[in-house]
């Protein structure tokens, strides 16, 4: 490391030591003010210091972004109230002591406060002095402290739901792992800044309290300090110490009130990005119909008889030319919209049409998303929309936990569609469609709320809830009743996931199985030659994958599903037999997606009667599944069912164990009826793991 790297580190260290000297210095200078005896000299430069300091949080308070961007306001406010405290001790005591010398005894500061708010009228300058702490304590403190409880008590409320709602988006694949991090951290800060918050606005209140029990104490004290111990008559005395009294009063409340202000505006403020002052021109001024009845208020006002007619038309005239511009502003913008739509597509009237070729055939989409017309400011970027990067936040998702690379989503607009309609479909087929609402945000029930919503009733999309639309104001309250609440971007782009999710094994063609093989041969080299066509051929290959993806078996492990096709595809061409000795394979993968790294797998079997007739049904037919009547079927059906909802209730996951020979048919039986429960076989049970059986279906 050259000299002058060594220096820039070096002041680097020591600025940041002194950065954090400050605070505890202070706190200590504050501490030795209560003790110790202040010169009148250095109490000016402390008021002083502490009116520029309650300046400088009120402006930062003003200019932050977002509450949480000044988390650490509570500390500051608790500092400035104990150091305005002190400096109270401090002066009271020099007020008593010195009072009697003159106005000027407790310094320069003290003396011009009072002398300015006095105005050579005792009376008067108290009365005026005791609304200000009445202003204080009684509007800006009391309501800065409710609004502090209120929002300490929701925020922490509405906890569970914001972190359900995190869990939802890491779900769809919005958010990953790091983002969904960052944004519980968030969360808990939040709740931690409110709850110190209401904590620190009763600092605030009490230094109100205080302030008038010190005006007090200081006037009453110094009449009889004056006319007792130092002899001044009635007047000197009503003269000296209610100048000194007032102009400490005011030199603490001052600060105190900026302090205030600026803790009320904190806790009134919505917790997102955006300055201050333009969120309030925008939402405020933003809307001609208001400015022009309040122009014609104050005309109105200024042409009444006795009224101050320059002043009330003077501000007339400005509202009216500001309602003035604000409309011609939205009429241009309307302008605008209304000249590009009727541009439209171009005009080819003029041209000579092309002859037809191979171009003009238009194939399906293997993904395709179609939206009714007042859906499409999700899809357009330059309104706002978010949906293309959840789309694409969930197609990495999903090809991470598949294993293969899913195709993109093609999106378009369809006029045949009712405007808040949206429907996905695979290969041209449509899988799945709905009907959503743009400008609301969507509550779901996950199982247990504290109240209902107003709003309109309506269903989940991708898994069926109980929802309810309702308005983006309504989300906190919502989030505070138990409600997951989600954006209508991901409430697509779940019900996308969940679609592709459960058809991924009509997404994996030749084209993507060769491209796995192309990957995997540069990893493997000898694995992969002479495996296609040689061994196997490719239409084996994707079956035998599709097969697995089909059961919700991933295709990462693509190693070992080519070692166990190399071993099995010379004995064999069946793609049942492949694929259940490749499911065998990959038995302690299959288990760990199911159960998780438990030593024990709770299970549900079948009574040994009916897997034994089950078994007496496959070898009649010739293996091409089991002849079961159609009440034995729904009755088995039904108790799967009730098997499967009883797991989840607990916590657990849904597993059917079986024999292998009814594996395939029995996850076929339940794949659409009981989605959440998994078939496998007794060969798939990992040597190291326990089964326990918690129900017998057939008993």
């Amino acid at each position: 490391m050259d000299a002058k790297a060594a220096l820039g580190q070096f002041k680097q260290i020591r600025l940041s030591t002194f950065k954090g000297i400050g605070t505890p210095l202070l706190v200590l200078a504050a501490l030795g003010m209560v003790v110790l005896p202040i010169p009148p000299f250095l109490l000016d430069i402390l008021f002083s210091f502490n009116i520029a300091l309650a300046l400088v949080v009120l402006l930062v308070a003003i200019y932050t972004d977002r509450p949480l961007d000044f988390a650490a306001f509570p500390t500051v406010l608790l500092v400035a109230t104990l150091l305005r405290l002190a400096l109270n001790v401090a002066s009271t005591r020099v007020v008593l002591l010195e009072g009697h010398n003159g106005a000027d005894a407790a310094g320069k500061v003290i003396e011009a406060f009072g002398s300015v708010v006095i105005g050579g009228n005792y009376a008067v300058g108290l009365v005026v002095f005791l609304i200000l702490i009445i202003i204080n304590f009684a509007v800006v403190t009391k309501g800065a402290g409710r609004i502090s409880e209120v929002s300490a008590r929701f925020t922490l409320d509405a906890m569970p739901g914001k972190q359900m709602a995190i869990d939802a988006d890491l779900n769809a694949g919005i958010l990953n792992q790091e983002q969904a991090r960052v944004r519980r951290e968030e969360v808990t800060r939040e709740a931690d800044f409110y709850g110190a918050m209401d904590g620190a606005s009763k600092f605030v209140k009490g230094d109100a309290v205080a302030g008038i029990m010190i005006l007090v104490i200081n006037i009453l004290g110094g009449f009889m300090i004056g006319m007792v111990q130092h002899g001044l008559d009635f007047s000197s005395a009503v003269e000296i110490y209610t100048l000194l009294t007032i102009g400490d009063g005011l030199v603490a409340q001052i600060p105190g009130l900026l302090l205030s202000i600026a803790a009320a505006l904190m806790v009134t403020r919505q917790n997102e990005s955006g300055d201050m002052g333009q969120m309030m021109m925008s939402q405020m001024f933003d809307n001609p119909k208001s400015l022009s009845i309040a122009a014609g208020l104050l005309f109105v006002m200024g042409i009444v008889p006795g009224m101050p007619h320059v002043a009330f038309l003077s501000f007339a005239a400005i509202t009216a030319g500001a309602a003035y511009f604000v409309h011609k502003r939205i009429k241009d913008k309307k302008a605008q919209a209304l000249e590009l739509v009727k541009k439209g597509p171009v005009d080819v009237k003029d041209k000579e049409p092309k002859e037809l070729s191979w171009d003009d055939v238009r194939h399906v989409d293997t993904i395709g998303l179609e939206v009714g017309y007042r859906l499409i400011p999700l899809v357009d970027k330059g309104q706002g929309g978010e949906l293309l990067s959840r789309i694409k936040g969930v197609r990495k998702k999903l090809s991470q936990e598949l294993g293969f690379l899913v195709p993109a989503v093609h999106i378009r607009d369809n006029l045949d569609l009712s405007p808040n309609s949206y429907r996905i479909q695979l290969m041209g087929v449509v899988v799945g469609e709905a009907e959503v609402r743009h400008d609301c945000e969507l509550a779901i029930n996950p199982g247990q709320v504290y109240g209902k919503l107003d709003g309109i009733e309506t269903t989940d999309p991708a898994f069926g809830l109980e929802a309810v639309w309702i308005a983006p104001e309504q989300r906190e309250h919502a989030q505070t009743l138990g409600y997951t609440v989600v954006d209508t971007a991901t409430v697509v782009a779940t019900h996308i996931s969940q679609l592709l999710s459960n058809n991924a094994a009509k997404l994996l063609g030749y084209e993507e199985v060769q491209q796995l093989m192309d990957m995997l041969a540069k990893q493997s080299p000898k694995l992969v030659d002479g495996f296609i066509p040689d061994i196997m051929s490719l239409g084996n290959v994707v079956k035998v994958m599709q097969n697995l993806l089909n059961e919700g078996v991933s295709v990462r492990d693509l190693r070992t599903i080519v070692q166990t096709l190399l071993e099995y595809g010379t004995k064999s061409n069946d793609t049942e037999v492949l694929t259940a000795a490749v499911r065998i394979a990959l038995k302690r993968m299959i288990v760990q997606e199911i159960s998780g790294p438990e030593l024990e797998i709770p299970v549900i079997t079948l009574a040994p009667e009916l897997e034994q007739m089950l078994h007496k049904s496959m070898q009649a037919t010739g293996g091409e599944g089991p002849n079961i009547e159609p009440g034995l079927a729904e009755r088995m059906q039904q108790s799967l069912l009730d098997a499967s909802q009883k797991q989840e209730m607990v916590g657990q996951p849904a597993i059917l164990l079986t024999s292998g020979m009814l594996r395939s048919t029995l996850s076929r039986f339940v794949k659409y009826t009981i989605p959440n429960l998994r078939v496998i076989s007794y060969q798939e049970i990992p040597d190291e793991k326990q089964i326990r059986i918690v129900s017998a279906v057939g008993q």
